[in-house]
């Protein structure tokens, strides 16, 4: 699995600069110049040969003279990529010790040279897994952080204690097959792990950009499992109930929303700011403008026991909590929060009470 531990991964909100052209720093280009003859001067161990390492420390230097974030971590998933491998760790004696080609030499500046341009991995390698699945990425999709693959499993988890609660009647009642909707569906990263982990299960995807659902439904045939999802390109509204009852009631709606607060938008990493959607990152001014909306949609598109699943700011669990007091007729309640890998508070289960 990769993941990148810089807060562009490991949290929405980071401290880097803002967005200049390129992504760079005010001069015109990198400080130092990523030349493959400067490449083979830098590394004397062996003349007239460049080991995969040689490579790595290379890029390493580049990115950290310009300044680029996890340094180290770029350049390792960026030649290991070009090797053929998921990380560098993964390679093997041979290939880290064997010479790196030319035609190798070449790729890896070329994808470095994005990289300096501030381009996040993802979108520089193209591809990024998520769970158990390889996903393609690229611009301006939102790339999904390792921290929403929590959100995956607590809906597994759910499915699974609703299982085995029926199994353990006396007499048990069929169940269907479990319906989902996706609020949000971006590449399509949360729909397909479910579908992956919950072989039974069936999918409905909506996302408003149509970059998001082209996206979504490459990778659910890249991953055979487009014969299980519905995928919508539909801005949802508080008038949406009908477009998205296409199979009927269902059992959960699961979203990572943009909840980003308007006035933190400014302060997010240069990679984000230069790249992904705002969009699918920028809440309103409280964050809670789609999230309002989904709640407001539940009552009309789950099942009498079915459950909301949100990913939020770790500012919205109250916020939340007093919205749906606020609003007793959606016969809504705050069942659990969910703290992330961090310790904060991430995650929100939302039940039906209209049973």
């Amino acid at each position: 699995m990769r993941c990148l531990t810089h807060p562009l991964l490991r949290r929405l909100l980071g401290l880097s600069p803002q967005c200049v052209p390129w992504g760079l720093s005010q001069s015109k280009g990198p400080i130092l110049s990523p030349k493959r003859s400067s490449l083979r001067q830098s590394c004397s161990a062996r003349p007239g040969v460049l080991t995969a390492t040689d490579v790595v420390n290379y890029w390493q230097k580049v990115f950290e003279t310009n300044g680029i974030p996890e340094a180290q971590e770029s350049s390792e998933y960026i030649v290991s990529f070009v090797l053929g491998a998921k990380t560098f760790q993964s390679l093997n004696s041979e290939s880290l010790h064997a010479p790196v080609t030319a035609v190798q030499q070449e790729q890896i500046q070329q994808l470095s040279n994005k990289r300096l341009e501030r381009m996040p991995v993802q979108y520089v390698l193209g591809e990024w897994d998520f769970q158990d699945l390889t996903l393609k990425m690229r611009p301006p999709v939102f790339i999904p952080r390792p921290e929403t693959e929590d959100l995956v499993s607590l809906v597994v988890e759910e499915e699974s204690q609703k299982c085995e609660k029926n199994s353990g009647l006396c007499f048990p009642v069929h169940v269907p097959h479990p319906l989902i909707l996706e609020i949000g569906c971006g590449s399509g990263a949360i729909a397909l792990s479910l579908l992956r982990k919950l072989p039974q299960s069936r999918v409905i995807a909506v996302d408003k950009e149509k970059a998001a659902v082209d996206l979504t439904r490459e990778n659910a045939y890249r991953l055979q499992l487009q014969d299980r999802i519905h995928i919508l390109h539909h801005d949802v509204s508080y008038s949406s109930a009908k477009q998205l009852l296409l199979w009927g009631p269902v059992d959960f709606i699961v979203s990572n929303p943009p909840y980003v607060f308007h006035e933190d938008m400014a302060s997010l990493d240069a990679e984000i700011l230069c790249y992904e959607d705002l969009d699918a990152l920028d809440g309103g001014d409280d964050g809670m403008r789609v999230i309002k909306t989904i709640l407001a949609l539940a009552p009309s598109l789950l099942k009498d026991s079915g459950s909301v699943f949100l990913e939020v700011d770790p500012r919205h669990p109250n916020m939340v909590e007093n919205w749906l007091q606020a609003h007793p007729n959606f016969l809504l309640v705050l069942h659990a929060i969910h703290k992330d890998f961090c310790g904060k508070p991430r995650f929100l289960h939302i039940q039906n009470q209209s049973r």
